[in-house]
């Protein structure tokens, strides 16, 4: 379970403020893959690390009761000069999980090779990806946080990842932003639109699609 409380997030754009969250009061069921849906520059990244905790509400608190991911995308947050399993090492302490087999878990997903023994500043972006990716699915969280499931690597890397990710779906929950309904509709079974700061949670996805659907219809709120 997620909660959200008097929760409003804003910025500061061309000298205007822009309030991407507004005063939500929600509580995410548990137990739903949920697919977050909304044009872009909605707010859908800043929602995501709101929860994850890498930014800070001006108001209001989120609150849960389960252990939730960092925001994790094909672009994981890690140290330039050390190395993939250096950096794997690193996580793994901090989350309180066996090194030694996150390492194992991570260099045998990620398939690269002698790079994962080398500085991440020689990684490419989609190497950077798949340890991002990797190390994510290698900890049990009860709610995943991932921005796109698959985006980088070849049809059997692709085949690979949906297949931990719907293994890891099977004891977890997980809020889900892709542009692909495809994707949305082959891994989630519930749905978010965020528009105007507003969050709508509906329990039928493809009601979701279809509110989402008619607000990119409209003319956008930020005049593009």
């Amino acid at each position: 379970m997620i909660g959200f409380k008097n929760l409003s997030k804003s910025f500061v754009v061309r000298g205007e403020r822009k309030l991407v969250i507004d005063d939500l009061n929600m509580t995410l069921p548990t137990g739903h893959s949920l697919a977050l849906l909304g044009r872009n520059g909605a707010g859908k990244s800043t929602l995501m690390d709101l929860i994850a905790g890498t930014q800070r509400p001006d108001n209001g608190e989120i609150y849960s009761d389960g252990t939730i991911s960092w925001a994790v995308g094909f672009k994981g947050a890690f140290h330039r000069e050390l190395t993939g399993a250096q950096n794997v090492r690193f996580i793994a302490r901090v989350y309180g999980v066996d090194t030694d087999e996150l390492v194992a878990f991570v260099e045998g997903f990620s398939e690269i090779g002698k790079h994962f023994h080398m500085p991440m500043r020689s990684y490419s972006q989609g190497m950077r990806a798949r340890i991002g990716f990797g190390t994510s699915m290698g900890i049990h969280f009860d709610t995943y946080l991932v921005d796109e499931v698959t985006s980088v690597g070849d049809a059997a890397f692709r085949k690979k990842s949906y297949a931990v990710f719907k293994e890891r779906m099977k004891s977890s929950s997980a809020i889900l932003v892709s542009h692909e309904l495809g994707q949305v509709r082959n891994f989630c079974d519930a749905g978010l639109v965020l528009e105007n700061g507003r969050l709508e949670f509906f329990e039928d996805l493809e009601e979701a699609i279809a509110r989402h659907e008619e607000n990119m219809a409209k003319p956008s709120p930020l005049g593009k």
